[in-house]
C-alpha cells in the first residue's frame, strides 16, 4: 500500500512540474538555511565542552565600585583569590591561575626568533583543567618548578622543526634574558575554546623574575590589588556553583572589602562566577582573553533558521491549496470509484513526504558545499565540513519530521473532504474559514520577512554610524610598527632616538611617537588616584596611558586646557594630562580648574594639561576616564605618520632602518586605521549575515503569495472573463486582483513595527554610542516588502487581465 502510495505521488509530481519545482525550490532554500544555521549555533555553543570536567569549572571575575557607583567589570581577578578559595570552601577540588606571557622568544642555535602574543604563565593544574594535553613530555613535572615552558605542536615546529624540542631551551629575549626549558609538547588546542594558547610557562617562573627584581612578597601569590589574572575553579562532583556563588559576597568582605585599604578609598568588590562553557557567549567584560561571540546574535539567527523553514512549510500549504480546484475532480473521481478519505490522506502525505525528502537531499548537497564559504562570511572558526553534533541533528530530525507531517496535513485533510456530487457537477467553492487561514500564514510569513528587513537597515545604520564618527584623533596614514625589547633599558634610550631621527629624514614620514598602546586596543594599566588635600575616599580608577613627547601633536590631540609635556620643563617626568572625562571624575569644576591639580598614587604627579575625550576603543565602548603619563622610554608601539605617496617604498625604507637598529627584533607592522575598524567586524558580518537571511526569507514568502495569487485568479476566472466583457481595463483588473494581497502586506507591516523595534531596541543597548531608530526605517522596510510583493502578485494579475475572456468563460 506504502509503495502504491509513493508511486502515485512520484507520477502527480512529475505531472506538475512547475509546482514540483517552486515547491522544491523553497523547501531545499528554507531546509539549506536551517541546516548551516544549526551548524554554527552548534558550534558557538561547544565552546570549551571538549574539556573532561567542563561542567564543573567556574572562572571568576571582578566588579569594582568607587564612589557608590560600578567603575569597571573586568574577567580577570586578583592572584590571592583561589587559594583562598580552596582554603575556605570544601567543594572546591581544585584552581588554575593564567597571566599573560607574552615575549620576543628565540631560538639561539638557529637565531629563529618570533613574537609571540598567546602564551600565559600557568598553574600546573591548567593542563589538566583546560584540556591540554601533552603529546610529549610528562603533564604531572612539566610546569612544575620555575622557567619550564611547554609549546603546542606548531610553535615547537616554528622553533625546532623536526627536532626533538624536549630538553632544549628559548630565550625570552625582551630586556632580561629569560632561559626556559621546553618540557612538554601539547596537541593543537581546540578553536572552540575561549582561549588560543600556543604555549604556557610554570606560573613559579613568574614569581622567581619578580624575585630577583627585588620584591620578595611574592605579589603573584598573595596580591589583593593586582587583577590582571583569570582564575578558573573546579569544584568537587555534586557541588553547585550557584550555592558557591551565594557564598562570594561574604567572601568579598572578609579578604577585601573589610580592609582597611578598601575602606579609606571607598571601594568595594564583588566576585562573579561564570561557567566554562559560558565564557564565549555571555562573558564581555574588560581584559577578556579572546574576542568573545555574542550570546543574543547566536540565539536570534537560531531563531531565524525556525522563521524560515516554517515559512518554506507555510509555502508548501499555500501552494498545495492553490490547486485545490485542479484536484478537486480527481477526489471526485477516486471517491466514486471506492476510495475512503484514509487513503486520500495518506496519498497527499505521501506527496508531502515524497517533496520534502526531495528537498532535504538537495539542500543537504547545498549544505555541504557552502558550509565553508558560509563560515567564512559570518566569521565562523568551525569545520569546513558540513557536521553537526547528535543533539542537534536529532533536533532538526525531529523539527523536519513535525514540520512534514503538519504542513501536509491541511491540504490533505481540505482535498480528501471535498464531496464527490457538489465537485463532479461543477458546484465546487472553497470556504472563507480556509482562505483566512491562507492569508493568516502569508500575513505571518511577511510579518517576519519586514522584521528582517527592517532589522538589517538598522544593523547597517548602527555600523556606519560608529565608523563615520570622529574618533578625537587622527588614525589616518598611521603604520604602527611593535616595538624593540630585546635591548636593555639602559642601551635602549640611546638607540631609539637615533633610529627615530633616521626615520624622520626619510621625506614620507611625518612624525614618529611611542606610546604604551595605540587606538582600537583594550588599556590594562590602570591605577586609583584621589585629587591631594581631598578626603582618600574621592579615589577613583584611571586608565594609564604612556607617552613620549610626540605623541599628541602626532594624532592632533590638542589640549582644551593646560600644555602638552615639553623638554623645557624638568619637572614633566612628574607631571600628566588626563582627559574631560577624568577630570570630571575627579571633582573638577572644568578643564581650566584642573591645571596645576595635585594627584596621588603611589606617587604625586600634577595636572599640565586636560585633552578632549577621544575614543581609545570602537563605539560600542564608553569611552573612559585616562590619564596620560610621559613616559620617554616607552616601547610598546611606535606609529609613524607617513604620506600616501609610494607606501611600499616607505615601509621598505622603514624597514631597512630598523634592521640597522634593531638587528634582533623581528620587523611587524599594521595599519593603524584597518586595526581599528576591526572591531566593527563582528557587528558587520552580523548585518550582512541578517541581510543575507532577510532576502532569503522574503524570497520563500514570495513563493506564497505566489501561490495564493495563483489560488485567487483561478478561483476568479469566470469574474474575471465577464468584468472585461463587461469593459473592464487590464489595469482595474490587476488592482482589482492585487489590492487584497497589499492589504495582507500591509497589515504585516503593522504587525512588524512594534516587534522590530522592540527586538533592534534591545540589541542597540549593547552599544555605548548608538543610533535612534527613526521611523522613516519602517516605511523603507514596508516600502520594500510592498514593492516585492506587487511584483509577485502583479505578474499573476497581469496574466490573468491579459488573458482572452472566451477562454476565461469556457474554463468551466
Amino acid at each position: 500500500m506504502l509503495n502504491n502510495h509513493l508511486r502515485l505521488a512520484w507520477r502527480s509530481l512529475i505531472k506538475r512540474k512547475g509546482y514540483s519545482a517552486l515547491n522544491t525550490l523553497g523547501l531545499a532554500i528554507g531546509i539549506t538555511c536551517c541546516l548551516l544555521i544549526f551548524q554554527y549555533v552548534a558550534f558557538e555553543r561547544s565552546y570549551d565542552s571538549f574539556q573532561q570536567n567542563a561542567g564543573r569549572i567556574v572562572r571568576l571575575r571582578l566588579d569594582a565600585w568607587q564612589k557608590g557607583k560600578l567603575a569597571w567589570q573586568s574577567a580577570t581577578v586578583y592572584p590571592a583569590i583561589a587559594p583562598a578559595m580552596k582554603k575556605d570552601f570544601p567543594e572546591v577540588e581544585n584552581y588554575c591561575r593564567l597571566i599573560d606571557a607574552n615575549f620576543l622568544l628565540a631560538n639561539d642555535r638557529n637565531q629563529n626568533k618570533i613574537r609571540e602574543t598567546k602564551g600565559y604563565f600557568a598553574d600546573p593544574a591548567a593542563l589538566d583543567m583546560l584540556g591540554v594535553h601533552l603529546t610529549e613530555g610528562n603533564p604531572a613535572t612539566a610546569l612544575d618548578g620555575p622557567y619550564k615552558i611547554v609549546l603546542s605542536e606548531a610553535t615547537a615546529k616554528k622553533y625546532f622543526g623536526q627536532e626533538d624540542p624536549l630538553g632544549k631551551k628559548l630565550t625570552v629575549k625582551d630586556g632580561n634574558r629569560i632561559s626556559l626549558e621546553v618540557t612538554g609538547v601539547f596537541r593543537e588546542y581546540p578553536a572552540n575554546s575561549h582561549l588560543i594558547l600556543h604555549h604556557l610557562i610554570s606560573y613559579t617562573t613568574l614569581d622567581a623574575e619578580i624575585a630577583k627584581g627585588g620584591d620578595s612578597t611574592r605579589p603573584a601569590e598573595t596580591a589583593w590589588g593586582w587583577y590582571d589574572f583569570y582564575a578558573y575553579v573546579q569544584l568537587k562532583p555534586g557541588a553547585d556553583w550557584h550555592q558557591l556563588q551565594a557564598k562570594m559576597p561574604a567572601f568579598c568582605d572578609r579578604y577585601i572589602n573589610n580592609q582597611d585599604w578598601s575602606k579609606k578609598n571607598n571601594v568595594r568588590d564583588e566576585l562573579f562566577l561564570i561557567p566554562l562553557t559560558d565564557i564565549h557567549l555571555y562573558s564581555n567584560y574588560n581584559q577578556e582573553a579572546e574576542v568573545n561571540g555574542n550570546g543574543k546574535s547566536v540565539g536570534f539567527l537560531f531563531l531565524i533558521s525556525f522563521f524560515i523553514i516554517v515559512i518554506a512549510w507555510v509555502n508548501y500549504t499555500n501552494l498545495a491549496t492553490a490547486r485545490s480546484l485542479e484536484r478537486a475532480k480527481e477526489v471526485g473521481v477516486r471517491k466514486v470509484l471506492g476510495a475512503a478519505r484514509r487513503d486520500l490522506v495518506l496519498q497527499f502525505l505521501s506527496e508531502s513526504f515524497l517533496l520534502n525528502i526531495l528537498a532535504l537531499v538537495i539542500a543537504l548537497g547545498a549544505a555541504v558545499l557552502l558550509t565553508r564559504p558560509f563560515n567564512t562570511l559570518i566569521g565562523s572558526e568551525g569545520s569546513s565540513f558540513f557536521s553537526m553534533p547528535a543533539a542537534y541533528s536529532l533536533l532538526f530530525l525531529g523539527l523536519f519530521l513535525t514540520g512534514t507531517l503538519l504542513s501536509g496535513l491541511y491540504p490533505a485533510f481540505v482535498l480528501s473532504g471535498y464531496h464527490p456530487i457538489i465537485v463532479l457537477k461543477g458546484l465546487f467553492k472553497n470556504t472563507s474559514k480556509g482562505l483566512i487561514l491562507r492569508k493568516g500564514l502569508i500575513i505571518g510569513q511577511f510579518t517576519v520577512s519586514v522584521i528582517l528587513i527592517t532589522g538589517t537597515i538598522l544593523v547597517y545604520q548602527q555600523v556606519q554610524y560608529m565608523r563615520r564618527q570622529q574618533l578625537g584623533v587622527n588614525i589616518n596614514q598611521t603604520l604602527v610598527l611593535q616595538a624593540a625589547t630585546s635591548q636593555q633599558d639602559s642601551i635602549y634610550k640611546n638607540v631609539f632616538q637615533p633610529f627615530k631621527a633616521t626615520l624622520l629624514q626619510q621625506p614620507a614620514i611625518k612624525s614618529v611617537t611611542a606610546s604604551s598602546n595605540v587606538m582600537g586596543q583594550e588599556i590594562y594599566w590602570t591605577s586609583g588616584f584621589s585629587r591631594v588635600g581631598e578626603n582618600a575616599k574621592s579615589a577613583v580608577t584611571l586608565y594609564r596611558l604612556g607617552v613620549d613627547y610626540d605623541f599628541l601633536p602626532a594624532y592632533d590631540l590638542q589640549p582644551v586646557a593646560g600644555r602638552n609635556f615639553s623638554r623645557n620643563f624638568s619637572t614633566d617626568d612628574k607631571a600628566v594630562l588626563v582627559n574631560e572625562k577624568a577630570a570630571e571624575l575627579l571633582g573638577f569644576k572644568n578643564a581650566a580648574d584642573a591645571i596645576n591639580g595635585k594627584l596621588r598614587t603611589r606617587d604625586t604627579l600634577h595636572i599640565i594639561g586636560v585633552v578632549p575625550n577621544f575614543h581609545q576603543e570602537g563605539l560600542q565602548k564608553a569611552v573612559n576616564p585616562m590619564l596620560i603619563q610621559l613616559v620617554p622610554t616607552i616601547r610598546s608601539y611606535y606609529s609613524v605618520k607617513i604620506s600616501t605617496n609610494q607606501v611600499q617604498q616607505t615601509i621598505a625604507g622603514i624597514e631597512k632602518t630598523w634592521n640597522r637598529y634593531f638587528p634582533e627584533d623581528p620587523f611587524n607592522y599594521f595599519f593603524l586605521d584597518e586595526s581599528f575598524n576591526e572591531q566593527y567586524k563582528a557587528d558587520t558580518r552580523f548585518g550582512e549575515v541578517f541581510g543575507l537571511f532577510a532576502g532569503l526569507a522574503i524570497l520563500i514568502a514570495c513563493f506564497g503569495l505566489l501561490g495564493l495569487s495563483a489560488y485567487n485568479v483561478l478561483q476568479r476566472t469566470k469574474e474575471i472573463g465577464i468584468r472585461k466583457v463587461l469593459g473592464a481595463t487590464e489595469r482595474s483588473l490587476v488592482f482589482l486582483l492585487s489590492r487584497e494581497f497589499l492589504y495582507l502586506v500591509l497589515l504585516s507591516l503593522v504587525i512588524a513595527i512594534p516587534v522590530t523595534w522592540l527586538v533592534m531596541h534591545n540589541w542597540l543597548q549593547d552599544f555605548a554610542y548608538r543610533i535612534s531608530i527613526e521611523w522613516w526605517v519602517f516605511l523603507l522596510g514596508g516600502v520594500l516588502a510592498l514593492l516585492i510583493a506587487l511584483a509577485t502578485v502583479g505578474f499573476q494579475a497581469l496574466r490573468a487581465a491579459a488573458a482572452n475572456p472566451v477562454k476565461s468563460l469556457r474554463t468551466e
